[in-house]
């Protein structure tokens, strides 16, 4: 492609979506195709010859976007948001443009110091203490994974790396009921087992916080049995109802038992950039590892979600591999960032961040955060007041969950199954289900970059309606 042909086809993708993002209410919000949809439209070999990009990209028009579920269009309430604000996706477009490996310092040296950079601000907007270090690793799972790695180093002296796992007491890791998957799945790539995450009960409070009593007893039964208790995921806004548990409470645990202490606070910590909602993580800065993703709520594009580390030393210590071809010599102090994580390769995340902070300010972002928590509990009433409604669990910022009961019929887990499958068929909003206290429930989060009152309203109308056909 000739440069002039570049500029050309860079100006078309441009307009294309900034019409996009501009019509993406005229989509349904979760795709309509049925398995196999797409396949077939796409050709089943590679061609030997080159085609054109005006066919390439007639093409990407036609099949891409109805087989897409669109996470930016304002009426997806559904998981969390995965936002990407407009000044940060002319940042993505830009890092791509420049197509940079940025795995260490001299790779490129503006990569590096933006993230250093941008970690402290998010530090800072998020009220941590300043002796937290921090990477952008690309999601929550692989943050989770390196604090799961650095449980499993620190509590065998750092030899796990270099002499396996084999023959030892088994490692434990103690989380609440309400943790994420990627808790589990973080203990079968580190090699530990799914059976030694030890899943502790919770309180069926407003916050259904891990029962602390409950997990000293449990780390004083492990090592009366030669076990190996090796750290403790704090969970603060749980992808199921936002469980969150008492930081202060569980770290003080965790530091006279000698144990590790992550905080998964992927989605819920992007509103700590508001003070009123810090009470949520109270005690945090006696956490020796957190994770927010600012690619949920804060409006960064995917893949970023903020690493901070209380020492870095013992992460690098964890995870550090120096072959001579990695080796920067004659420069002293630097920082190579594929040190602080499983990656090797990275990509230019900071650039995201530098733009959206930049272009909207925090005053602009807390506005963002603090209507979605308005307007989620809002809902929440509303839908509590109508007779065939339940609000089951209150919001948690701006999460809640819910029940349809019908007055002529039992209000059962295929009722609600039905409802969410019609809501999401209709193509209005789009939600998904979880389970609570072994009933299914329908989950509501609100989180889009510019979501509006209006379609708030329209959710309570869609949801009223195809309840009650």
């Amino acid at each position: 492609m000739k440069s002039e042909d570049f500029e050309h086809w860079m100006q078309k993708a441009a307009q294309w979506s900034a019409e996009y993002r501009r019509t993406v209410e005229q989509y349904p919000v979760r795709s309509q195709v049925a398995p196999g949809d797409i396949l077939n439209q796409i050709h089943p070999s590679p061609p030997d010859t080159p085609e054109s990009m005006d066919t390439i990209f007639s093409d990407f028009e036609t099949i891409i976007p109805p087989g897409m579920t669109h996470w930016q269009h304002p009426g997806f309430f559904a998981y969390f948001p995965s936002n990407a604000a407009p000044a940060a996706v002319v940042a993505e477009v830009l890092a791509t443009s420049i197509g940079a490996q940025c795995m260490l310092w001299q790779t490129s040296p503006a990569a590096t110091e933006l993230e250093v950079r941008m970690v402290d601000w998010l530090r800072q907007a998020t009220g941590l203490p300043s002796d937290f270090q921090g990477v952008l690793q690309d999601t929550a799972s692989s943050a989770t994974l390196c604090a799961i790695l650095t449980m499993r180093e620190t509590t065998l002296g750092f030899t796990g790396n270099t002499d396996g796992l084999f023959g030892m007491a088994p490692l434990r890791v103690y989380a609440s009921s309400r943790t994420h998957s990627s808790i589990d799945k973080a203990m079968w790539v580190a090699g530990l087992g799914q059976n030694n995450l030890v899943k502790i009960p919770t309180h069926n409070d407003g916050n259904f916080a891990m029962d602390a009593d409950a997990l000293r007893k449990a780390i004083h039964a492990d090592r009366e049995a030669g076990l190996q208790p090796a750290g403790v995921v704090i969970c603060v806004g749980g992808t199921s109802i936002g469980a969150t548990d008492d930081v202060a409470a569980i770290c003080r645990i965790a530091k006279e038992e000698g144990l590790y202490t992550h905080v998964d606070a992927a989605w819920a910590g992007s509103a700590m950039i508001c003070p009123e909602y810090r009470h949520l993580w109270a005690g945090i800065e006696d956490a020796d590892s957190i994770v927010l993703n600012p690619h949920k709520w804060l409006g960064a594009p995917m893949e970023c979600s903020a690493h901070f580390i209380k020492d870095p030393s013992v992460l690098v210590k964890t995870l550090a591999i120096q072959p001579e071809y990695l080796k920067t010599y004659g420069k002293d102090g630097i920082i190579n960032f594929s040190e602080w994580g499983v990656q090797l390769g990275r990509r230019f995340r900071a650039l995201k961040l530098w733009f959206l902070m930049r272009a909207y300010g925090l005053d602009g972002l807390r506005e963002r955060i603090r209507n979605h928590v308005d307007w989620s509990a809002q809902l929440a009433n509303r839908l509590d007041a109508e007779p065939d409604f339940e609000v089951v669990t209150s919001p948690i910022l701006s999460l809640f969950t819910f029940r349809y009961i019908p007055t002529d019929e039992s209000a059962s887990d295929d009722v609600n199954l039905a409802l969410v499958n019609a809501i999401n068929d209709d193509g209005t909003i789009y939600l998904t289900q979880t389970s609570h206290d072994g009933r299914l429930v329908i989950r509501f989060t609100a989180g889009h970059f510019d979501l509006e009152a209006r379609t708030i309203d329209q959710a309570f109308e869609t949801i009223c309606r195809l309840a009650r056909q």
